[in-house]
């Protein structure tokens, strides 16, 4: 191949490229002549043919420009040459370069228009640049010309005046840099004057203008300055933030907060001013205490201020325990009014912010106003949980302070301003934030259940030492007493009287409650002590001799004796002359007044009966009250140990009067035997007895609330020990208090107004339930209303077994046993004269009534108690009267008869005396008589139905008719129902 190369070398050959590359642009795509032309128009036109010979062309020819061809096919060839082969093949390449050829001159025929177009368009283009060239040719010329004639002149003062702007900027500059040399005397006036707003605007004023001329050098000494300015602004703009916590002051907090918006901190203003609070509370009440603890020790030694609160609290004296809280509780509670000062400011300014808004709502200035929206949010949501966070720390403080000193040995009016301190701070919490002061109730719940224990206990002691000396004298009240009088319950009076009448009110009044907060927002204290003296004038509720005046308790004595007079049959309008009684429809008025005077000295105004110890009680439940009204949380314990004292007080007269365990003394035994056996009759007929519900009730008060057992072993059981120390002995009756003479009906005096007493006691408590309800837990409920049903109800039952005792002892009802023992009663005619032991009762009666009035001339003895003594007496009379009849051995019909006669006659005497219808066990009486004249077996019948006979009584009756229509047979078997009657007794 090389000697191919050299050889074609030789002959001036060269490749294609080469010949080509030495060719012009022009010259290598120059136009084919026309020869070429014809020849290539000689060569075939097919173009299929031709088509396909350019397809057999290889791809290599086509690479790249680069491509040596000859390289290629000198490469290519065999290594024998041969000679036909190779012409064959160059023939095969003249074709391939004549039909390449031929594309190419087809192509530039097909261009040749577009060419000479062109051509065209590059000729005038020539010669606009001719043309261009000379124009600025000319402009050069001209400028150069204008320049030496005008430019180079009016320039020079154009400069010159530019440098004397640059001066006069340059003087404006150096006076404000003088101004800024000065700027901070005027700040510290500003700050002198509190006006920090316009301070911290001058400052950041300056600050801007110093960044202006920063390229000065003097400027960046002054820009530290004024940046330390600005941080001593925000010092003192904190100090004024903290003055706020104690003394809220409107134009004071705008300017603060003005200035913080200044600097763009109005959230770190809010986070400061939480922190101020809380060590405003804490200072607050550190200093107050250590004041009076100060004041106390009397000394000026400084080790206090090094202790801690809780430690410091343990110093305060049971002297100024009080003035203390009460400054402690004013101290906080400027603290807390201040906070509500500053949220009723951010609501006010929120609301003015929010109208300013929605006034100028052009969207000019949309991220300015989400910014001021985002930060009234956050410091609503900051005040508003800072409220909770307050309270906390209030509550916190006040508790270290209660539980720091043992309230106990306090007096009672003492113990109970400190509730109503406590009372109005829990007030205050609850609408300042809406708490229910868990803590301050807990701690105070602790201090008065202590107290209280230890009080009510001393109040058990002083009940049981006055019961143990009352005389039961009638205290003289007047007639239109009631406990809203006294001093104890004025609280009730003063917290029901917003609502005794609503209607009587105005709307207004009733729909808005003022808060306390709104109530001493522009001055005063809630906790001021108020000047009001602790001994307030109540109304004098005592009456002189129980009487409204004098000339009452004497016209009241005159109308009573000169009634007194009257006999007894002139007072009713019509009797029976048969029979002796009064028709029982025709009731006069006169029968009515008489009635009415039943209720023994009624005249002495009705005024209630009661004692000393009585009304010593009745304060005692107010002190209670009061108590329990200001602490509801010990509502429980409170109304429990209110409960004990009137467990106590029926106990207490129970034992004195109720009991019939009294000794009798006697001058013979025959008395005594007979007032013992009128007892054990009437005690077996079951009407004496206390009620079930009764003796329940002082089964329970003597297991729970009395020590029986005073001597006991002191070294006992630590348990045993502590119930002891729950329970009072029993009181024992004054020995002034006679109950053993029969003059005074044995005591009724006494026992009257011990069991009205009573009584009264219990109406109050009546009278009191919904205001102990209402405080009441809800899960104590059940308590108060078993107290209520089984022991104050249960007053008024007292009465049948204190006054049964007077009954029993009054009439000789063993005389007239033997005076109807004396009587013959198996009489064959019928007699029309009564026996001489009805007269004998009756004249027992009549002095019986004339003992009672006597008694009444001393204590109004009221109807009910009149009505009892009546009644317990004529049972006992009208049982007697039976037990006599059983006792007799022999009776024909006629007897039977005497024995009604004298019943009648005992009716229609008896009636005269007392207005009691209809006659106790009138029925009683009768039945039995009438059941003398029953058949076999009417009477078998009549013997099951009536059990309310005693099996003597019973047994006599069945032994009495026998013989008369009653066989032996007969009696057998009556006297056999009767065993089986007794059997279920035994």
């Amino acid at each position: 191949m090389q000697k191919i190369k050299s050889l074609m070398t030789r002959q001036g050959l060269r490749s294609p490229q080469e010949s080509v590359h030495d060719l012009s642009p022009i010259e290598s795509f120059r136009i084919p002549s026309k020869e070429e032309l014809r020849e290539l128009r000689e060569e075939p036109t097919d173009p299929q043919a031709q088509q396909e010979i350019i397809n057999s062309i290889e791809e290599v020819y086509f690479s790249n420009d680069s491509f040596d061809i000859v390289k290629y096919e000198l490469e290519r060839l065999p290594p024998v040459l041969s000679l036909q082969e190779l012409e064959e093949y160059r023939d095969k390449l003249k074709q391939q370069q004549a039909a390449v050829s031929k594309k190419v001159a087809d192509l530039i025929l097909e261009k040749q228009p577009a060419y000479v177009q062109e051509l065209e368009r590059v000729t005038s283009l020539q010669t606009g640049l001719q043309m261009a060239a000379v124009i600025c040719t000319n402009g050069r010329r001209h400028l150069n010309i204008a320049k030496e004639g005008f430019t180079q002149t009016s320039l020079g003062l154009l400069a010159n005046q530019r440098k004397r702007q640059l001066l006069i900027g340059l003087l404006k500059s150096l006076r404000t840099i003088k101004t800024l040399q000065r700027t901070d005397v005027r700040l510290s006036e500003m700050l002198e004057e509190e006006d920090y707003p316009g301070a911290i605007q001058l400052c950041l004023e300056c600050q801007k203008a110093a960044s202006t001329f920063k390229h000065y050098s003097c400027i960046s000494e002054l820009n530290s300055k004024l940046q330390d300015t600005l941080e001593q602004i925000e010092e003192q703009l904190d100090v004024a933030l903290s003055k706020i916590c104690k003394n809220f002051d409107i134009g004071h907090y705008t300017k603060v907060q003005q200035a913080y918006r200044l600097l763009g901190k109005t959230q770190t203003a809010m986070d400061q001013l939480h922190m101020h609070f809380t060590q405003a509370i804490h200072n607050t009440v550190f200093q107050v205490v250590l004041g009076y603890v100060e004041l106390c020790a009397g000394n000026t030694d400084t080790k206090f201020q090094k202790l801690q609160y809780k430690d410091l609290c343990t110093h305060i004296t049971s002297d100024s325990y009080i003035p203390c809280l009460a400054d402690l509780c004013k101290a906080l509670w400027e603290v807390m009014l201040s906070y509500y000062r500053t949220m009723q400011w951010h609501e006010n300014h929120d609301q003015d912010e929010a109208a300013a808004v929605s006034s100028v709502s052009d969207g000019s200035n949309v991220v300015g106003t989400e910014e001021n929206s985002f930060d009234r949010n956050y410091v609503k949501k900051k005040l508003e949980h800072g409220l909770s966070r307050i309270w906390q720390d209030v509550q916190l403080k006040v508790k270290t302070y209660l539980l720091g000193t043992d309230l106990s040995n306090f007096k009672y009016d003492d113990f109970i301003f400190v509730l109503d301190v406590i009372s109005r701070l829990m007030q205050v919490g609850e609408e300042f934030c809406g708490s229910k002061s868990e803590v301050l109730q807990e701690s105070i719940r602790k201090q008065s259940v202590n107290y209280f224990k230890t009080y009510h206990r001393t109040r058990l002691e002083e009940l049981r030492m006055f019961l143990e000396n009352e005389t039961w004298e009638l205290c003289p009240v007047k007639s239109s007493f009631s406990i809203l009088q006294l001093h104890e319950f004025k609280f009730m009076e003063q917290s029901r009287s917003p609502s005794v009448s609503p209607s009587k009110q105005p709307a207004s009044a009733i729909s808005t409650t003022v808060t306390l907060f709104e109530q001493y927002c522009n001055g005063g204290n809630p906790f001021e002590i108020q000047a009001e003296s602790k001994d307030d004038e109540t109304e004098d509720v005592l009456a002189s001799n129980g009487y409204e005046s004098d000339e009452q308790e004497k016209s009241a004595y005159q109308e009573y004796d000169s009634d007194s007079d009257v006999p007894e049959e002139l007072k009713r309008d019509y009797v029976d002359e048969q029979t002796g009684d009064a028709p029982v429809k025709s009731v006069s008025r006169e029968t009515l007044r008489s009635r009415k005077r039943s209720d023994y000295n009624l005249n002495k105004v009705n005024a209630p009966i009661l004692t000393n110890t009585t009304l010593n009680v009745i304060r005692l439940v107010g002190k209670y009250m009061q108590m329990m009204n200001i602490l509801k949380p010990i509502a429980f314990d409170v109304i429990h140990f209110m409960s004990q004292l009137f467990d106590y007080y029926l106990y207490a007269v129970y034992t004195f009067f109720g009991r019939n365990d009294t000794p009798i003394p006697s001058s013979s035994l025959s008395t005594s035997n007979r007032e013992q056996h009128s007892a054990r009759q009437f005690e077996s007929t079951g009407l004496g007895l206390s009620s079930s519900r009764l003796r329940t009730t002082l089964n329970r008060i003597q297991e729970s609330l009395i020590d029986l057992d005073v001597s006991a072993d002191p070294a006992g059981t630590l348990t045993a020990a502590e119930e002891r120390k729950e329970k009072v002995p029993s009181p024992h009756l004054s020995h002034l208090v006679v109950l053993t003479s029969g003059n005074s009906l044995y005591g009724l005096a006494e026992r009257v107004v011990a069991t009205e007493s009573l009584v009264f006691l219990a109406e109050q408590f009546e009278f009191l339930q919904p205001h102990l309800d209402a405080v009441m837990p809800a899960a104590k409920k059940p308590f108060l209303q078993q107290f209520y049903s089984q022991t104050v109800s249960t007053a008024s039952e007292l009465r049948k077994p204190v006054y049964w005792i007077v009954a029993a002892k009054a009439i000789d009802y063993e005389q007239m046993l033997l005076l109807m023992a004396n009587v013959k009663w198996d009489v064959k005619e019928i007699m029309s004269q009564h026996n001489i032991y009805v007269d004998a009762l009756l004249k027992e009666f009549e002095e019986y009534n004339r003992r009672l009035n006597e008694v009444s001339k001393r204590v109004r003895i009221p109807l009910p108690v009149s009505n009892i003594l009546w009644e317990h007496c004529i049972r006992l009379a009208n049982r007697t009267l039976v037990e006599g009849y059983a006792n007799v051995k022999k009776c024909s019909n006629e007897g039977r008869a005497l024995m009604q006669l004298d019943f009648q006659q005992f009716l229609m005497k008896l009636e005269k005396l007392t207005d009691i219808r209809p006659i106790p066990d009138k029925e009683f009486v009768e039945t039995y008589i009438k059941a003398y004249y029953l058949t076999e077996n009417d009477m078998e019948r009549w013997i099951k139905e009536h059990r309310e006979y005693s099996t003597k009584q019973l047994t006599n009756l069945v032994n009495v008719c026998l013989g008369s229509h009653i066989n032996k047979k007969t009696r057998q078997k009556l006297l056999a129902a009767i065993d089986d009657i007794d059997r279920p007794k035994r």
